[in-house]
């Protein structure tokens, strides 16, 4: 459908000079949440590996999410790993073994299943990781002082409602 159709003249807001719909209303906050997301997205990326870095010197970036699933759920099996952080076997088995030559992860054999291992944070590589964890949540605490509780509970909803669409 040109610009025409959908009631754009051409030369107004709208149109491109080619018959083509340019952003308009609908479209803007689509952009702003692109935009938004990308900024987001580039420092969250970042200050994971500075964090990464901070739980220990030669830890991957990408590790780090394995500690928080660690820490949050309890010893996992590497499958379960695997999917929740959407790799495949071959990448967590290396992600899994860098982490436990560094001492931040140990296998136990699983009570329910003999055959199977599962995978937990050390005493030590708990302590790293919450410290590390803490700090992340203080410096949250300090940048959104001026929010209000509302606005943060607000923002975590909408972010959690986010990534589960994501999900599906």
């Amino acid at each position: 459908m040109g610009a025409a159709e959908e009631g754009v003249k051409p030369g107004t807001q709208g149109d491109d000079g080619h018959g083509t719909r340019q952003a308009r209303g609908e479209d803007r906050e689509f952009l702003s949440l692109e935009r938004e997301l990308s900024l987001l997205l580039r420092r969250a990326r970042a200050s994971s590996g500075e964090m990464a870095r901070q739980v220990h010197p030669d830890l991957e970036p990408a590790a780090y999410g394995l500690l928080v699933c660690l820490d949050d759920s309890g010893p996992q099996r590497a499958t379960d790993l695997a999917a929740f952080i959407g790799v495949g076997k071959a990448t967590m088995s290396r992600q899994l073994r860098a982490l436990e030559e560094l001492g931040l992860v140990a296998r136990e054999p699983d009570p329910a299943d003999g055959r199977a291992w599962l995978i937990r944070l050390t005493p030590d590589g708990r302590t790293r990781f919450r410290t590390v964890r803490a700090a992340r949540r203080a410096r949250y605490v300090r940048r959104l002082a001026s929010w209000e509780r509302t606005e943060v509970a607000e923002l975590a909803r909408l972010l959690g409602r986010l990534n589960a669409s994501a999900e599906n």
